[in-house]
This record gives C-alpha cells, structure tokens and sequence, in this order.
C-alpha cells in the first residue's frame, strides 16, 4: 500500500529516513589514490557503513550505486563482494551521469517506502584516476580503435556541449559576470575549510589517507583573479571558479523512521520525494534547478520554508543561474561549502550532498531548529537534474 493510503502515525514510521553516511577521503586526479580503482573506494566505505550500522546479516536488501566514468559491469556488486558484505546481497549501478549518486539514495528511499526491503547502502563513487580509456571502433580499419573522451549525451540538433562551455553558455545566458563567479567561489573554499574538522568522523582512511587531499586551500580573491579563461579565450569560467575531478566513494545507510529508531539513531533526514527533470542541453548546470521547482510542486513545499540547500558545485556559474531560477539568494547555498573546494567524484557527488545534509542537521543549531527542511540538487551532462527534500528528524 502507498504511503498515501495510511494513517498518519503509521506512514510516518514507513518513511524512509537516511541513518548515516560513509564516505573515503576525496583524492586529486591522479592523486593519492591514483592506483585505487572505484571499487576499492566503495568497499572500504560499504563495509564501515554496514558494520557502523550493526546492520542483521540477513537484513540488508541491496546496495545501489551511482557512477558515471566506470567501465560497465556492476561496481556495486564487485564493491560488496569486496567488501564482505553477504553474497545474497545482489547490488544494482545507475548512470545518470553527475546526478547518479542522488538518484541512487532517492531509489533507496522508494523501495524502502514501497517496503521492498529493510535496509539499503546507496551512494556513488568515481575514480577519474583509473577511468578506462574508451574507444569506437573504426569502420574504415576493422577492429582499430578510435579513442574519445567522453559519451556524446545529446544531439547535435540539441547541442552537445562540453561541461566547460556549457558554464561559459550558462554565464552568458544568465548575465553571470566573472567577478561573482570568482566571489562565489572563495565562498566555498572559506566555507569548506571551516567545516572540514567536522567531516572527520564521516570519512573511512584508505591506504593510510583519512582526510580530503583535494580542498584548495590559502585561496584568495587575488589569486582566483588571475586565472585565465579555461575554455574560451574571452570567457569567465576560469580553473579557480570551477570543480576540480576528484576521486571519492559516498554512501549512505537508508531504512525506514521506525527501524532506524529500534537502532538506536538519533538524528536522521526523513525523505519527503524526489524528482528528475530534463532542461536544454547546452545549458545543462541549471537542469538541478528545473528539478527542484518540480519537486516543490509536486510535493507543495514552499521553497521559503526550506532551511538548507544543498546544490552540487560544478562550477560557480550553473550555482549563480540556479539560484535565480529558484529565487534563493546564493549565500543561502551550501553551507559547507562544495565540489569547488573539495573536488567532483562524478558518481559520488550528489550522495555527497547527502551527507552535507545530514552533518548540517546533527549540529546544535541545525535545520531542525528552522523548520527542518533541506533540499539537494544536481545538475548533469544532456541537459537533466535530480533534486530531493528531507526534513530532520529526532528519533529519540
């Protein structure tokens, strides 16, 4: 039976809340973990989400994962196996590009309401180090390979951008200016580097790492206005008010209200809905923000009541856009910073605004105090977005 059909008290206790987030150390492109392929990164932190939960060994329904760059299989179900959690586990990877770890925790939370299974580990992970070379095959050479960078996402009829020209197609569309993306962009390495201190107890050491080696530290406003353009040569989307590729695994545990208080959690994000939304491709960073206007509709929230937002930094010009398509002011965004400062694992990113979520409404003062609304957006590659709300909840 739909969540709909119940009595209050008994759908509140069906809901699907997330319990707790996992996540690696976030590395540089061929950085610290440069050797460390994606499902290494996601083992490590399956197994400490699955033994920090003191999840029943015959409890966990499935682990569902999102990632972008791999190379096909199942990196979830290699993940768990490497991670010794139970081979009755199966494991289940989704593609929807940057918004895929997102999409991976909204999955979760329906199949837990639809009381498809008791506990979930869902997330993302990306290792843009070990990323395989990919390659069509010529048809005027039988079996030769023409190698290429990335998967075409849309048609030309469409236009097919670039992330780097799409920000330039975005900035130009929206009147963004480079000394607001620049401002913008210090904001977030000022804000990251506050609350790095409090993601300690979040992140799983691999290889001896326990802390994100990608934040920009020192950051200043003199030093963000000499970058040149990064992508047209009169443009304002520089390296310094863009993300950097990252490598990094996210997950989180994700159970109903009711079996997540029998736990023992406390503090937890009650989900509320999720919606997907498709938006021009050549203007793809502000897909995020059609997503959202949908998701509010959908679920009549008004946006004034939500207290935290949560919207993936690929470049501080699609966060600009997106902030006036939903008449939020910019500072309200991303408190803890974001992928500016600390990289963009593709896959992992939208679970990684999961865990800002869930960090941010523990804190004393945190959204519970404000009404306890939060909302987290992505934007991603072909023009679509992923957004889904929560509101916080205190179990005991």
């Amino acid at each position: 039976m739909p969540l709909s059909g119940l009595p209050e008290d008994r759908r509140d206790e069906r809901r699907a809340v997330i319990a707790l987030c996992r996540r690696t150390p976030f590395g540089r492109l061929r950085g610290v973990f440069s050797s460390t392929e994606a499902h290494d990164l996601l083992a490590a932190v399956l197994h400490a989400a699955y033994r920090d939960a003191g999840l029943p060994e015959s409890g966990l329904a499935d682990v569902i994962i999102g990632n972008a760059a791999g190379g096909g299989g199942n990196v979830a179900r290699l993940a768990a196996l490497a991670a010794g959690l139970p081979v009755e586990v199966p494991g289940l990877t989704i593609d929807r590009q940057c918004a895929s770890g997102l999409d991976a925790i909204s999955l979760a939370c329906r199949l837990v309401e639809s009381e498809a299974g008791a506990w979930f580990i869902a997330g993302g992970v990306e290792s843009c180090s070990t990323a395989p070379l990919r390659a069509h095959r010529l048809t005027s050479l039988p079996g030769a390979p023409d190698f290429f960078s990335r998967a075409r996402f849309a048609p030309e009829t469409h236009g097919d951008p670039s992330a780097g020209q799409a920000a330039e197609n975005v900035a130009a569309a929206f009147g963004i200016q480079r000394d607001e993306q620049d401002q913008y962009a210090l904001r977030s390495y000022t804000r990251t580097a506050a609350a790095l201190d409090g993601m300690s107890a979040e992140i799983v050491p691999i290889a001896g790492c326990d802390t994100d080696e990608t934040p920009r530290r020192g950051m200043t406003s003199k030093v963000l206005s000499r970058f040149p353009p990064a992508f047209t040569a009169a443009g304002s989307v520089t390296a310094g008010n863009s993300c950097a590729d990252a490598d990094g695994a996210v997950v989180a545990v994700v159970t109903s209200r009711a079996r997540a208080r029998a736990a023992g959690f406390n503090t937890v994000l009650e989900f509320h809905g999720s919606a997907s939304a498709g938006g021009a491709p050549a203007l793809f960073g502000t897909a995020g923000a059609h997503a959202v206007l949908k998701l509010l509709e959908g679920i009549q929230l008004n946006r004034n009541a939500v207290s935290t937002w949560e919207y993936n930094e690929a470049f501080a010009a699609q966060v600009l856009a997106s902030a006036q398509l939903l008449g939020v002011a910019p500072e309200r965004l991303n408190l803890h910073g974001g992928a500016l400062a600390y990289g963009h694992p593709y896959g992992a990113s939208g679970a990684m605004l999961v865990a800002n979520l869930l960090r941010q409404a523990a804190m004393p003062g945190g959204p519970r105090d404000d009404g306890g609304w939060s909302v987290a957006a992505v934007s991603a590659a072909g023009g679509v977005g992923t957004a889904a709300a929560f509101r916080t909840v205190s179990l005991q």
